[in-house]
This record gives C-alpha cells, sequence and structure tokens, in this order.
C-alpha cells in the first residue's frame, strides 16, 4: 500500500481488497509467461487510442516467443463510450492486469467502494484538487462502461509472473503489496531506509526484477544482490519536459534494433530498456479535448503535462543502489 496513505479519504485511502502479500510472487510463472524471449509490459495507456496503436504496431516487429502486458490504467482518458470500448476490446487480445482505474469500474456504479474513489491512494504530495478531480473523472467513466465490460475487467488478476531469459518478474500496477501501492513511485527509492524496506519484499517474492507503473514518472532502481524495479511512468503521456512520448518497459534477450530507446539496462543478460511511444502530438491533443474540454477535470489535472511533459528528466531514472 501507499506508506502515506493511513486516512480513508476517497482517492487517497487503499482498500483492503487492493491488497496482497509479496509471497504471492514465489511461483513458477505460467506457461504463457514463461520462456520469452521478449516482454513487452505497458502501463498507464489512459485511454489513449493513439499510443495504443504504436505500442501494438511495436509488439508487431517483435520476433521469438514474445508476449504484450497491460499493467493496468488502461482507461482513464477514453470517456466516450465507442473509444473506451475500442481501448478495451484493443488491450483484452493480450494479457492484462486492472489498475486501480480498472478495479473501481468493474464494481457496480451503485456497489463503488465510496471510500477508495478513484482507487489511486495518492500520497500527502499530491494535492487535494488533484485527488478530488480524480475522483470525478471516474465517475464519468462509470457512465460509459458496459455491464460486460464490468465483468470482463473484474476478471483480471491483480499481479503476475513472468519469465524472460533467467530473469524473474513481479509484473505489477502498483508495488509488491498492493494495486494501488507507491512503494516503487520514484520520490519513495529516493530514500536508503525504503529501499531497504524494499528489499524484504523482493526476499518474499522470490524475484529479481518488478515491473510497474500507477505514480506517473518512470524509474529504474537497481538494488543490492541484484535486484531491480522497473517503473514505466506512463504508456499513455509524456514523462519528460519536452518529450511528448509515452514510455514501454521491454525485457528481451536481444537489443532493441529500432530508435525508440530511450534509455535502459542489462539484468541476468536480459535487455531492459524503456522504449518511446512517438504519436502525432497534436492528434493526441486533439483526441484528449474533444472528451475533455478546457474547464473539465482531466484538463485541469492533466492537459498542461500532455503539452509540455512534467518536470522531469531522462537524468532522473536510472539510479544505482548507494
Amino acid at each position: 500500500m501507499n506508506p502515506a496513505a493511513t486516512t480513508t479519504v476517497p482517492g487517497r485511502s487503499c482498500p483492503l481488497h487492493y491488497r496482497y502479500r509479496p509471497e504471492v510472487f514465489a511461483v513458477e510463472a505460467p506457461p504463457a509467461l514463461r520462456e520469452l524471449e521478449v516482454l513487452y509490459v505497458v502501463g498507464g495507456l489512459y485511454g489513449n487510442a493513439l499510443a495504443l496503436q504504436q505500442v501494438l504496431r511495436l509488439f508487431e516487429l517483435e520476433r521469438g516467443r514474445k508476449r504484450l502486458v497491460f499493467n493496468g490504467d488502461f482507461h482513464w482518458f477514453d470517456a466516450d463510450a465507442t473509444t473506451f470500448a475500442q481501448v478495451q476490446r484493443d488491450v483484452l487480445v493480450h494479457t492484462a492486469l486492472r489498475g486501480n482505474v480498472e478495479t473501481e469500474l468493474a464494481a457496480d456504479a451503485n456497489e463503488g467502494d465510496d471510500d477508495a474513489g478513484c482507487g489511486c491512494a495518492y500520497p500527502d504530495w499530491v494535492g487535494d484538487a488533484t485527488v478530488q478531480r480524480s475522483n470525478r473523472i471516474l465517475r464519468r467513466l462509470r457512465s460509459v462502461v458496459t455491464a460486460a465490460q464490468r465483468a470482463e475487467l473484474a476478471a483480471l488478476p491483480m499481479w503476475l509472473r513472468a519469465d524472460v531469459g533467467d530473469l524473474r518478474i513481479g509484473i505489477v500496477h502498483g508495488d509488491a503489496q498492493s494495486l494501488a501501492g507507491w512503494g516503487f513511485a520514484q520520490e519513495h527509492l529516493r530514500d536508503g531506509a525504503h529501499r531497504a524496506a524494499v528489499q524484504h519484499w523482493f526476499s518474499a517474492a522470490q524475484v529479481q526484477a518488478f515491473a510497474s507503473t500507477h505514480t506517473c514518472l518512470p524509474v529504474f532502481q537497481s538494488l543490492a544482490g541484484g535486484r531491480a524495479i522497473y517503473n514505466n511512468g506512463a504508456a499513455g503521456m509524456p514523462n519528460f519536459a519536452g518529450d511528448g512520448a509515452g514510455l514501454l518497459i521491454r525485457f528481451a534477450l536481444q537489443p532493441h534494433a529500432g530508435s525508440q530507446r530511450r534509455f535502459g539496462v542489462v539484468q541476468r543478460g536480459v535487455f531492459v530498456d524503456a522504449l518511446a511511444i512517438d504519436t502525432d502530438a497534436a492528434a493526441v491533443q486533439r483526441q484528449f479535448l474533444a472528451q475533455w474540454p478546457p474547464g473539465s477535470d482531466a484538463h485541469a489535472s492533466y492537459f498542461e503535462r500532455i503539452a509540455r511533459g512534467p518536470a522531469y528528466a531522462t537524468a532522473d531514472v536510472l539510479r544505482a543502489e548507494g
């Protein structure tokens, strides 16, 4: 769970049904996610249909035994029924986890967890106005999801195990304890005491890497003992100032042959790279504004980032223990 989430304020709370123990990862990967040569992990698509099409094009170019996993929050800005249905249909052709957005949408509109709000479990550094807007965005999305779509979302798991070469990977939306946990946020990983606590999660999980998203900014954090956390930030929004691309994580036995690689490392003989999801920025903005015009909640929270990127740089991402 979010280390700072101790209240029951909607949008800040961490519901009990979001939680699991790190020990759940200490299992064999399912056959479809075992002995992979290429694994894409795509988190925080946020309903960006143009970014989704670019992800699918990139994945189609890959060769060998491969798998594409969407690790939650693939819905968010897709507030019209047609776009929502398109995103859900194209995502669920592949493997998917539910993020907090999908988990809250999966509940009947009259049976949702009022304490959860959007389910984001926002930490203290996120302002109250942002939290309240996110709760209202979730309520608007509830108005377009159908009963059949809710059932599809409810059936999705909260976590997965995968193997690429000799690398054992836990795939989550949030962190090793909660679907909406912020334990893999770049802000928390700056703290040495927190990184020491995370090492206990790794020991219980018996993996060498976690792939996560949820916290909106990317970080590749190496830890002692040959362990690492790979958080892609967002696939459907810019991650750096002046750079309009989203990011996905590519785990592979061979280096990436294209021009999309932004940065990466090698762990246990596996190439772990952040690939840029480049789209037509003007087209993305038109699509967003058609659903969230000026004065709307998503526009207030996200349009500045979509247009210019966050105040974050690639130099902030690659971090070694100590």
